[in-house]
């Protein structure tokens, strides 16, 4: 695409969006309304509207005709539709695919689930997930020919078996619309932020199978040089520790993801360790996990000085107790320099991701543009 015509389409999506927004805000207009509201001329309006009658993003409600005063031909109103899904968000995990699909109010109107076997192969993922998206808009009756943006979370800083250029190709062969790729745990943060109305400065921080994180400066998803910005898990905790994944020994991964953590509690799932986190033994474990992760995110409140702390994951969700205590950790460490970040769990379940993938695509609209645009398959590794 040359850069006048890349200049083109930025504006001709700058200006659908304008007007998406208007009728988002006001309901059914005519077309003499809208564009006395956005400015357009009425040639500009007539190929904007008339693009998004056929790709079903509105639809003629009905007409002016009570309301007319004189003769001639009733005017139709316009509105969004209803149906109409405007941004997708998939969370590519380890285990499952989980997708979410909002409109054009930023409302989530369709969302599922679906799991696939552990270490299944990275085409194996990439054919779930656009198979669960098909499967949405076929049994839920939404539309997707309208989409302005799709949002795809994958585990790790660069898939496994893959590249971020293997998931662009992907959705970009099947959906018209501009596709962004981060790691899901970054988008689980952003989903966390924006839920924050006063809070521009975020560290996220998951415990799950692996830990992971994010970081949110000035209500801006920050990814880092290469991609990894917010892995927490790889901080080390202890020299003498366990070997991790990564190559080191030590890594907060290998005391508080959930695997090592239920093998220090002795007991064998989540459900168990929800149920006896009470005993002796679990506590002392959860209290391990708790004193770790507030080490390393007390490091990093002093470094980056968020506002706000969310720690979030299936692991505190079992054991409430270790964000109480990790917040106290915290505490203690920060330097008497004025307030000190709010510490909090996330608010947010197992769609966090997708729909953080969801909020990326609004932030890089041409209406909201603070989020980096979307690269062409071959600038991505």
């Amino acid at each position: 695409m040359s850069g006048s015509q890349g200049v083109h389409a930025l504006v001709r999506r700058a200006h659908e969006e304008r007007v998406l927004a208007i009728l988002r805000e006001r309901g059914g207009l005519s077309r003499a309304q809208i564009a006395a509201r956005s400015g357009l001329s009425r040639t500009t309006l007539s190929e904007i509207t008339g693009d998004l009658l056929a790709r079903g993003a509105i639809v003629v409600v009905n007409t002016d005709a009570r309301d007319r005063a004189g003769s001639g031909r009733p005017a139709e109103l316009l509105a969004l539709d209803p149906r109409s899904g405007q941004f997708l968000g998939v969370d590519l995990g380890h285990t499952r695919v989980r997708v979410a699909v909002a409109d054009a109010a930023h409302e989530v109107i369709a969302s599922a689930v679906e799991e696939y076997p552990p270490g299944s192969s990275w085409p194996l993922r990439l054919a779930a997930g656009v198979d669960l998206i098909d499967r949405v808009a076929r049994e839920q009756g939404i539309i997707l020919s309208a989409l302005q943006g799709i949002g795809v979370g994958v585990a790790g800083p660069y898939p496994a078996g893959g590249s971020r250029a293997d998931v662009l190709a992907a959705f970009s062969a099947r959906f018209a619309a501009p596709v962004i790729v981060d790691n899901n745990t970054r988008f689980a943060a952003l989903a966390e932020a924006s839920g924050e109305a006063e809070a521009a400065d975020v560290l996220y921080v998951r415990l799950a199978d692996g830990i992971g994180g994010g970081l949110v400066v000035g209500g801006r998803l920050v990814s880092g040089a290469g991609g990894a910005a917010g892995e927490f898990g790889h901080v080390k905790v202890d020299p003498a520790g366990g070997a991790c994944r990564c190559g080191k020994r030590g890594c907060l991964e290998t005391v508080a993801a959930v695997r090592p953590a239920l093998a220090a509690a002795g007991v064998r799932d989540l459900g168990e360790l929800a149920l006896r986190r009470e005993e002796p033994r679990v506590r002392a474990a959860m209290d391990r996990v708790a004193d770790a992760l507030g080490r390393v995110l007390a490091d990093a409140a002093l470094i980056l000085n968020p506002e706000l702390i969310v720690i979030g994951g299936p692991l505190p969700f079992a054991v409430p107790g270790i964000v109480t205590r990790a917040g106290a950790v915290i505490a203690a460490e920060m330097i008497p320099l004025g307030a000190g970040p709010l510490i909090r769990a996330a608010r947010l379940g197992d769609d966090d991701g997708a729909r953080g993938a969801i909020t990326a695509c609004f932030l890089q609209s041409p209406l909201l543009a603070d989020y980096p645009a979307p690269r062409t398959p071959g600038s991505l590794s």
